[in-house]
């Protein structure tokens, strides 16, 4: 069976447009909106958890951030000895990074 130059680059094109475009992200314009949330206290060891997923150490945080989706979020901050930290934060599109100040309090002895 002989194929033309033609057809061949047509049944290519045929079998690779599905992956060309399944791996093509959407306009930025139809991305959802994030905003950055910095975090800085003490301990340094302590697990930050938003919206109940643990998202990494207080230390990690403090030095990378975290984008978080615009709306509303519950953030825990815990360790052991510690008493846990509580906060409901609001993410506003264009309000500016949401700042948080950490500092755990020791379970007395």
């Amino acid at each position: 069976m002989r194929v033309h130059g033609a057809t061949l680059a047509l049944a290519v094109a045929a079998a690779i447009a599905p992956i060309a475009t399944a791996s093509c992200k959407p306009p930025l314009t139809a991305q959802k909106a994030r905003v950055s949330l910095r975090m800085h206290g003490s301990p340094a060891d302590a697990v930050v958890i938003i919206d109940d997923q643990a998202v990494g150490t207080l230390d990690l945080i403090q030095a990378r951030g975290v984008a978080l989706p615009v709306g509303v979020h519950h953030v825990t901050v815990k360790a052991q000895g510690y008493f846990p930290w509580d906060r409901e934060v609001e993410a506003v599109e264009g309000s500016g990074p949401v700042r948080l100040e950490v500092a755990l309090v020791p379970v007395p002895d």
